[in-house]
């Protein structure tokens, strides 16, 4: 597969243009010259196979030469309501999230939130789901929402969609095993806590709000491997 490149802006004739970032990799890691073949996306899902026509110091031209609709989208549309960790494994569970075809991450605000990303925070981490959809293949990106409080998500997600909460068993909650045995269409959502989890009055109200719990098993997952093995159990189908 030839190297895949992001268009901030949608391609709508037979030219597109690379700037920024995209096009400084192109020019000044790969040393793209006038006739190399790129493939293109802009987040539409379409993808262009495009030649280097022109290049400046911080901009590249391309020719388009092939536009084709590539599907590698889940059969659902999934949303990830998350709290996120600190630090750089905010990164890798964008990246992560992106690779197994999420469509909307929202970070949740919620008791024990530890990590709330704004302004410049939140630029990073889009600009994360754009290098992941570059590796992976996908030619729509994965959003990124702004923080969203707890309560506020799981009233507002559709009651007619799928909705499941991960938490421990209480009586009330099925295995994932069990409840993920087919693979859903449609809207789904999901929601995964702290570490700590949610507190007993996040999980009531998410419970009267007509959500399920989901057991994820008996050991204590970290965030991320939580909000990984559920968005997986779902893709998978």
């Amino acid at each position: 597969m030839a190297d895949r490149y992001f268009v901030d802006k949608p391609v709508l004739g037979e030219k597109a243009i690379l700037t920024g970032a995209e096009a400084h990799h192109l020019l000044h890691v790969m040393r793209a010259k006038p006739g190399a073949e790129v493939l293109l996306f802009d987040g539409s899902g379409v993808e262009l196979l495009a030649r280097v026509e022109t290049v400046a110091r911080s901009e590249v031209e391309l020719a388009v030469l092939q536009r084709r609709e590539v599907d590698r989208e889940l059969p659902c549309t999934l949303t990830l309501g998350v709290s996120l960790p600190k630090g750089e494994r905010q990164k890798w569970l964008i990246e992560k999230t992106v690779e197994l075809g999420l469509a909307r991450l929202v970070p949740l605000v919620t008791e024990r939130t530890v990590a709330q990303p704004a302004g410049a925070a939140l630029t990073r981490l889009r600009r994360s789901v754009v290098e992941a959809s570059k590796q992976c293949g996908r030619n729509r990106l994965m959003e990124v929402g702004e923080p969203q409080d707890f309560l506020r998500f799981v009233r507002d997600a559709p009651k007619a969609s799928p909705r499941w909460l991960a938490h421990p068993a209480t009586g009330q909650g099925s295995t994932a095993a069990t409840r993920l045995a087919s693979r859903p269409t449609g809207e789904v959502y999901l929601a995964v806590g702290p570490e700590g989890g949610f507190t007993a009055k996040e999980v009531a109200t998410a419970m009267a709000a007509g959500w399920e719990s989901i057991d994820l098993g008996p050991r204590v997952l970290r965030v991320e491997t939580a909000a990984l093995l559920l968005v997986g159990l779902v893709a998978q189908g």
